[in-house]
This record gives C-alpha cells, structure tokens and sequence, in this order.
C-alpha cells in the first residue's frame, strides 16, 4: 500500500531567510531570488499576480497569509465573495512595434484540488465575480505598474462571462466595454460588492 504524503502547510516568509549549504550560510538570502525572478511586474506572468494582490489590498483581504496557487478561484473577499482576476497590457518589457491587442482569458477550468490531488471531472467557472485588470498606460518612458491611476478595471458577474456568446475562452476589450464601464482602484471594493448583491437579488 502507497503511503500518502499529504500537503506541505506554506507559512509567509520574510525574504531574510537564508540560502545554506552543509548548514553553512552562502551569503544569499530569499530576497535576493525575489529581487532576480519578480522584479519584472510588466511580464504577463507577474503582472497577472501583481493584479490579484491590488484587487486584494483593494478588498482589504487578509495579505498575511501566501497565496493559494491551486484555488478555483484567485481571491475571496472578506464578504465571502469569490474572485477571479485578470489582467492585460497595452505595454510588455519586450520590443514592441505597436500596442498589444488587449483581450482576457475567460477559459472555464476543472479544478484541482491540492488538498485531495483530484481534479474535477468537469470545466466551470468556481467564482462570483471577474475582476479585468487593464495597465491602461501606452508610454513605455513613464510606464509604472505600482502607480494604481496607470490602471483600470472592469467587473462583471461569473453569470455574464456564462452567458457571453461569442467566445468560451476569451473576451476583448470592446465586448468587454459593451458590458460595463471602467472604474478606479478606489471604486474597486464597493463596486465588487454591490455587484456581487445585484447577481444575488
């Protein structure tokens, strides 16, 4: 019989960790691998995480605890709200000759779950809400994704990305602005909210 293995609880870490070798310190601490691997918060990777955090500071979600890369959802407000973030640029770190067509993935996915490493038999969509992150900034020269006015956001109920017609997998900017408006980082926790009620009534 195959002895389960359970999983591995992840506790925050500070970046003052140590790198060790024969439990001697190499002169490298977390920070330094941090620093090398996501400093670069305009490449589609990070960016995509980066804008799961500022939809968090916006809902003021307890940040003290790690991410869950394995959730069926990226965040869950204190409300008890469901939500999936997504995010996209005008601008990438590469060389561009124009601006990036801006669209998002709304792909249904079965999720797996890393408590029971079994994954759902069927692809849904697990949230409450879609937030859309655009870094709406066109000038590479003054580009600063931590400058939250450099940003805008569309939110739309789960139900709305289920019923949208022309595509399972993706939604441009234009269909996306034919469904709801643009709001600011400031409007982002009452309007989650109160869409969130809406879909509920």
């Amino acid at each position: 019989m195959t002895e389960e293995l359970g999983h591995i609880n992840i506790e925050p870490k500070s970046g003052e960790e140590l790198l060790t070798f024969n439990q001697k310190e190499t002169g490298f601490q977390l920070i330094d691998f941090w620093k090398w691997s996501v400093s670069d918060i305009i490449s589609n990777a990070t960016r995509g995480r980066f804008a799961e955090f500022i939809v968090a500071s916006a809902l003021k979600i307890d940040l003290s605890s790690v991410r869950n890369e394995w959730s069926p959802y990226d965040l869950i407000s204190p409300q008890g709200i469901k939500i999936e973030v997504k995010s996209s640029s005008y601008l990438q770190s590469w060389f561009q000759k124009k601006h990036s067509t801006i669209s998002f993935s709304i792909k249904a996915a079965r999720h797996w779950d890393n408590h029971t490493g079994i994954q759902a038999p069927t692809s849904t969509r697990q949230s409450d809400i879609y937030v859309f992150c655009l870094l709406k900034h066109k000038d590479k020269g003054t580009l600063n994704p931590l400058c939250l006015e450099q940003w805008e956001f569309y939110v739309l109920p789960t139900l709305s990305i289920n019923n949208y017609k022309r595509s399972k997998s993706s939604i441009t900017l234009k269909s996306l602005q034919t469904l709801t408006a643009p709001i600011s980082y400031h409007e982002l926790e009452k309007t989650i909210i109160n869409t969130n009620q809406n879909t509920e009534k």
